[in-house]
């Protein structure tokens, strides 16, 4: 039992938790409701068991991939050999069970999204359907998961309908971290290519992946900011400055000069990106609070200015050195992807 506790750790993936978090707050917040700590905890449960499951499923049907592409990684339970693929299944199954059974403390459309993100997830990984190696339908697929379902049990935890800025500010978030999911193909190709996998990159390689994720990350950016309630010129300016270092870190990604550097920028994107959810977040969170518009501006920007700050040192140094030999960050983004 121990040993099992101990494998549900590992797969857990704290920076991932942490950006499935935040979009479960942010869905909570854009109900206007987002401080009841309570309701939170029982969302995250749910988005826990939904994310482990994923995992479980992922990691199930990408063992050879990730022998090649992350050996030694012990965030992979199956390649380093500290499970067996019962152990996984057990984990997935009891994981499911765990998502759905938390899911009837919301509202009962909660259930609904929960059932429908599980057997996208399990479609994306497993075979027959085993959408992971359709191409471009990868990458659209698998947001659908990881930010609808957090997002929309969020706003279940609250209420049981859907508003049409809810839908808007969805779009916004699902069609931003479309351009973030088709980077870590980059840290994946080469056994992608091995045991043909026809990602977006292998398809239409590192120019044309760049061009597309930068498209993603200006209409999502944009969408965001038209459907999130109470836009201030604060808010425009921090996602503007986001958006134009996100840019310009995909321009250099978009010339190769080896592995190492595309993995800083990769790292340095993500940071970018989860510090678009957390603005929108903070904004949401401190205007249903009422915060009066001084604090409120010197919060936004500070943050910002930090975030942007770790992009930066990331780009340049990359991330700390773990003993898998791969970086905390780059790990975390790796792991939003789920290993198509």
């Amino acid at each position: 039992m121990i040993a099992r506790l101990l494998l549900l750790v590992r797969m857990a993936r704290p920076p991932v938790i942490v950006l499935l978090g935040l979009f479960t707050a942010t869905g909570m917040a854009q109900t206007g409701h987002g401080e009841d700590r309570f309701l939170l905890a029982r969302a995250l449960v749910v988005v826990f068991g939904f994310l482990v499951c994923s995992v479980a499923c992922n990691d199930i049907a990408d063992v050879l991939v990730d022998r090649v592409n992350l050996p030694g990684d012990p965030g992979r339970p199956l390649v380093t050999g500290t499970a067996h693929r019962r152990d996984m299944v057990l984990v997935g199954v009891t994981a499911a069970v765990l998502a759905l059974a938390a899911t009837l403390t919301l509202h009962w459309p909660a259930t609904l999204v929960t059932i429908a993100g599980l057997a996208i997830s399990a479609a994306y990984s497993l075979r027959p359907l085993r959408l992971a190696a359709r191409g471009v339908v990868a990458p659209l697929v698998l947001p659908a998961c990881y930010v609808a379902v957090p997002y929309l049990v969020g706003i279940f935890a609250v209420r049981d309908s859907l508003r049409p800025e809810d839908v808007l500010l969805l779009a916004g978030l699902y069609v931003g971290f479309i351009g973030r999911i088709l980077l870590k193909d980059f840290r994946d190709v080469r056994g992608d290519e091995m045991f043909g996998k026809r990602t977006f990159l292998v398809r239409h390689g590192r120019g044309w992946t760049c061009t597309f994720s930068a498209f993603c990350w200006t209409i999502g950016t944009v969408m965001l900011l038209a459907a999130v309630r109470h836009t201030t010129v604060e808010l425009i300016a921090v996602n503007a400055a986001y958006l134009a270092v996100a840019l310009l870190l995909l321009r250099a990604l978009s010339v190769e000069r080896g592995a190492r550097r595309d993995e800083h920028l990769i790292a340095a994107i993500a940071i970018v990106g989860r510090g678009i959810v957390l603005s929108v977040l903070t904004h949401l969170t401190l205007t249903n609070a009422g915060w009066p518009t001084p604090q409120y501006a010197a919060v936004m920007i500070m943050l910002s200015a930090c975030l942007l700050g770790l992009a930066v040192a990331m780009a340049r140094r990359g991330p700390l050195a773990i003993p898998s030999g791969r970086g905390s960050e780059a790990a975390g983004e790796r792991g939003v992807a789920i290993r198509s």
